[in-house]
């Protein structure tokens, strides 16, 4: 039979990395199944691929770590067909959705951002299930434990001494006296190193930076009349008063970064096993082919032990089917944490699913459950890319590239390889600004953020095109809390095919005043006004993207509507109260009408949180750790 253990975790990323290090840690025998392998262990390509933060880009094209899935957005072949990013598979128009096949998931090839969602993403589960314990205030003590913040100063020095003065004078100013500590809701000694980029970095183009700040600082007070967030809280978007005003304004990234390293459950994952080996076996290169059943109970997985099994996978076997295949068994439970494509995925093939869906492909019914993979959301976002007069003087020396074998690395990554700093140490976003849409939102909506270089979305070859042009800037504007539910269906009863995506966009095309689709419209139109401040300035040269042929704003929504992406695939798994028929899991992410099974990842939101969905998993990872060993104690 293989294996035994106490829990079997399938998946490694942000929910299920660190939940199974969570549950080794606190004496269980863990289990932690990974389809893909460890490129970062495996080469110093994989390394760097992995470590340096400006190589997220290029990371989700390397071959030893990328995933492809092809999604719809629509329907409709027509409308699919007039997205610029569609390639064809299988004689149909598709859009390259790039995830990871590595120790770590997709926090392996993630942009790093690091933004806690707004209280009421929590409150909303917590009301529709009934159960307290997921309110945001008592959600946010989960980011606070795992947190080690490198740029706000610790309780007790110095800096957190007069930084509390400062924060108790503007908060009296307010009329709000409700101030904690110098940390304002952050934490010191957890796993996720949490940091910002360096400053000096953008003032090796100090024109261009002055320029673009003082209209920013222009359109932000035309607009809304403060820069909000302020020098308070030193414009972080994780700081506890902004998680409970929701102010629009200018913030800093936070970013997943230690000493100008990538960090993330991987790391976490080490440390632990280092620490309790006895505890936690980590199993890469193992593709869960079924979850195993006695009755309604979960005991165990099937699996496929070998490298590149999966369809989703470049360097994929011809023939998977002539693998054998092994057994692994859970005294106590089995936790999918395989994500909102994946998740959805094995549990229909192990009979969990809709019935009609199985029955059609002949797979027995262990649980009629009707709402797994449906119910897909994601992040609409788009670009406004415009050519500056100039090169950016900050991308000089750097290839934005690790070096080929025999190859030097360039000027940037050496500075990087010395000290850990440099622009190789960022991610490559200047300037991020949270606002709404619509001023009668209770929270903000959109996400712009600017970064230096080339970028209208997701397309095979996409990161060569960042590196490629010096002189390019682009606005990425990400719309939040999206209203699109598409679907996540078995193409066959193969486990190493990957299953059909649709996310239906836009009400598939067909919502009439998309209320969606005005307030990305928004979010271009604000771009916009931000080049044309800097056009008078004679910065930028015009507008490439969607450039001056999309006008109106009837143009505009077009354009939107066909060149919208996003990759913060979720809820395909949704948490629900007793009475939702599409609701999968409890609130305490149990599978309904089994036993033993829980999943924790992105599948489980029933409406997509926030902006930036990782630091979401990770709170849920640390939530169900704490339910999990609760139930088991």
């Amino acid at each position: 039979m293989g294996i035994e253990c106490d829990y079997i975790v399938v998946g490694s990323g942000a929910g299920g990395g660190p939940l199974a290090a969570n549950l080794a840690k606190a004496g269980f025998r863990v289990l932690l199944m990974e389809a893909g392998g460890d490129p970062c262990a495996e080469s110093e390509t994989g390394r760097l691929m992995y470590e340096v933060p400006i190589f997220h880009g290029a990371s989700t094209e390397y071959r030893l770590c990328e995933w492809d899935y092809f999604v719809r957005h629509y329907s409709d072949d027509a409308r699919q067909a007039k997205d610029s990013k569609k390639v064809s598979v299988a004689g149909k128009d598709h859009v390259w959705y790039p995830r990871a096949g590595a120790l770590g998931g997709c926090t392996a090839h993630n942009a790093m951002i690091t933004v806690l969602p707004q209280e009421s993403d929590w409150d909303y589960i917590a009301r529709i299930t009934g159960d307290d314990s997921w309110r945001g205030e008592k959600m946010r003590s989960y980011f606070s434990r795992i947190e080690d913040c490198r740029y706000v100063p610790p309780p007790g020095s110095t800096e957190a001494a007069v930084r509390g003065v400062i924060s108790t004078i503007a908060d009296e100013a307010r009329g709000d006296r409700d101030w904690r500590d110098a940390s304002n809701g952050h934490g010191f000694g957890g796993w996720l190193t949490t940091s910002t980029a360096d400053p000096d970095v953008a003032l090796k183009d100090p024109q261009i930076l002055v320029t673009l700040l003082r209209c920013l600082k222009k359109a932000l007070l035309d607009d809304i009349g403060d820069l909000v967030t302020g020098i308070a809280t030193r414009f972080d978007p994780n700081d506890i008063r902004t998680a409970k005003e929701s102010p629009e304004g200018l913030v800093v990234t936070p970013l997943a970064v230690r000493d100008g390293h990538r960090i993330g459950p991987r790391e976490y994952l080490q440390q632990v096993r280092a620490k309790f080996p006895g505890n936690l076996t980590l199993m890469t290169n193992a593709l869960a082919t079924r979850i195993l059943f006695e009755g309604t109970r979960a005991v165990g997985v099937e699996y496929i032990a070998s490298p590149h099994v999966y369809g989703a996978d470049p360097e994929r076997l011809a023939d998977p089917a002539s693998l054998p295949r092994a057994e692994a068994r859970a005294r106590r439970e089995v936790i999918v944490c395989g994500g909102a494509f994946n998740s959805p995925q094995l549990l229909m093939l192990s009979g969990v699913g809709p019935r009609a869906e199985l029955e059609r492909l002949g797979i027995p019914v262990i649980a009629d459950l009707p709402g797994v993979g449906e119910n897909l959301q994601d992040r609409y976002e788009v670009c406004v890319v415009s050519e500056f007069a100039h090169d950016f003087e900050l991308r000089q020396g750097g290839t934005f590239a690790p070096p080929e074998p025999g190859q030097q690395p360039d000027e940037l990554l050496t500075q990087w390889q010395k000290d850990g700093t440099g622009v190789y140490a960022s991610n490559g976003s200047l300037v991020g600004i949270i606002k709404k849409s619509t001023p009668e939102l209770d929270d903000p909506d959109l996400y712009i953020f600017g970064l230096p270089g080339y970028f209208k979305g997701y397309e095979p070859g996409y990161s060569a095109n960042i590196a490629r042009y010096g002189n390019r800037f682009s606005w990425a504007i990400l719309k939040a809390r999206t209203r699109n539910t598409g679907y996540v269906r078995l193409a066959s009863t193969n486990p190493w095919d990957r299953p059909e995506i649709n996310f239906r966009s836009f009400g598939d095309g067909k919502r009439p005043n998309d209320p969606d689709l005005d307030a990305v419209l928004e979010g271009v139109k604000f771009a916009r006004s931000l080049n044309e401040r800097l056009a008078e300035l004679g910065v930028i040269k015009r507008e490439e993207i969607p450039g001056p042929a999309c006008a109106s704003d009837d143009q505009l929504r077009d354009f939107i509507m066909n060149e919208a992406w996003g990759h913060h695939a979720s809820c395909t798994n949704k948490i629900g109260d007793d009475y939702d028929p599409m609701a999968v899991l409890d609130s305490r992410f149990r599978v309904r009408k089994t036993e033993g099974l829980r999943v924790v990842d992105a599948s489980v939101f029933p409406k997509i949180p926030g902006y930036f969905i990782v630091t979401a998993i990770y709170m849920i990872s640390e939530k169900a750790s704490d339910v999990i060993i609760e139930d088991a104690r």
